[in-house]
């Protein structure tokens, strides 16, 4: 693409969150010369999602906008303005203020929180997903309430961690038999969920939720807990419901059906982060991956395949990290078809790590305070190279002196 032809085009990206912000900058980075805009439901200037769990939550840090010049980048950035629907025939993106054009449109509007049925409007009900969301739930901590943690997945943890650091009693429900149950094997989290009672938190598995009233969450089984305060950690879903109408295909899971190349079913639209899946030919299926690495990576390649050279397929080895129990966690790659799994040092320690082998070659690792075993491990994922299980399963062996 000449760069005049490149001036006159307009990128428009949907979502101000990492993978909207990123794409923006990847473009700028790669040498894009059109016109940039970023238009963002919220309020705040762009920021990044970690720190709410953690410091913000706690009150050690007021906000975590990104450091991005966008003035300086040429970005017109468009904050609190909502966009309502897409036409992609015409070319068209649509808000409140009116119509938007663009020449190529980048959809980011991450995930939304699942929320809890029947909890809708109760009072003292809490979800923790943006800013404003950590703003209401610092003073809940600050008054040490009695919380009610609803979901024992990973914001679960998070956030029983830092109630347990404020002081709060904390009670955590969890409906399957074990927490993790959506992502990790048994086998895997149950020694994690030791991790509540050490930190002083009540792990209740086996308990759905029947309601939530003004200071009580009511268990099916007819038990009645206190609740100060309930936090819902209940899993999250694409953010797509504004793009009914408008061609672009969507999955059974709501996300956005990308290709290899980001681009979405119809032309000039491009899909990347929580809010789309694409088909993975390291893993055989198509992968949704709601976490910070997928939105950080992801705009690299919409960026490269936007500006025209030759196509950049996206087939990352997904990777993310939490920070729970005063223990740095881990994962990288998908274990979903693996057939053997081997255990690197005692579940009981400290330090530990879980991984899984397909035919031979490693394609995810799970580990606890062992972020050497990560670093090589994702590199040996990414290449596929055959290990010797006895040798991956001693810890005093370097992941990467496994190899045949």
């Amino acid at each position: 693409m000449s760069d005049q032809s490149q001036t006159e085009r307009r990128v428009v990206i949907v979502g101000a969150g990492m993978a909207g912000v990123q794409t923006a900058v990847a473009l700028r980075e790669q040498g894009w010369s059109g016109s940039v805009t970023l238009i963002g439901a919220e309020p705040h200037q762009p920021y990044d999602r970690p720190p709410l769990s953690k410091a913000v939550l706690l009150g050690n840090a007021e906000g975590s906008a990104f450091d991005v010049d966008f003035e300086a980048l040429g970005v017109e950035l468009h904050l609190g303005r909502e966009v309502t629907g897409v036409r992609p025939g015409a070319h068209e993106i649509d808000t409140p203020s009116g119509p938007v054009p663009y020449d190529v449109l980048v959809v980011a509007t991450g995930a939304l929180p699942v929320t809890l049925p029947g909890s809708e409007g109760v009072q003292g009900v809490h979800l923790l997903r943006t800013l404003d969301d950590a703003a209401r739930l610092r003073p809940v901590l600050d008054r040490k309430h009695d919380i009610v943690v609803v979901g024992a997945g990973w914001i679960g943890a998070e956030f029983t961690t830092a109630a347990r650091e404020a002081g709060c009693v904390v009670t955590v429900v969890e409906a399957a038999d074990r927490p993790f149950a959506g992502t990790m094997p048994a086998e895997v989290a149950a020694p994690m969920a030791g991790w509540y009672a050490e930190s002083g938190a009540e792990l209740l598995t086996g308990a759905r939720v029947a309601s939530v009233e003004p200071g009580t969450v009511v268990l099916a089984d007819g038990r009645r807990i206190a609740a100060g305060a309930v936090v819902v950690g209940i899993g999250a879903r694409p953010a797509t419901a504004w793009l009914d109408g408008s061609g672009i295909a969507l999955g059974p899971d709501g996300s956005v059906t990308a290709d290899s190349h980001l681009r979405t079913s119809q032309p000039d639209v491009y899909a990347v982060g929580d809010c789309a899946s694409f088909p993975s030919a390291r893993y055989g299926e198509r992968l949704l991956v709601h976490h910070w690495d997928n939105a950080l990576q992801g705009p690299h390649a919409v960026a490269a395949n936007i500006l025209g050279g030759a196509p950049q397929d996206y087939d990352p080895v997904p990777y993310f990290w939490s920070e729970q129990f005063g223990r740095f966690v881990q994962y990288a790659g998908h274990h979903a078809h693996a057939d053997t799994t081997v255990w690197r040092g005692d579940p009981a320690d400290a330090a530990w790590s879980v991984c899984w082998l397909r035919d031979g070659a490693l394609v995810a690792l799970l580990t606890v305070a062992r972020p050497r075993d990560l670093a090589q491990g994702r590199r040996l994922i990414a290449s596929g190279a055959l290990l010797d299980p006895d040798r991956v399963a001693d810890p005093s062996v370097p992941l990467k002196s496994a190899t045949l």
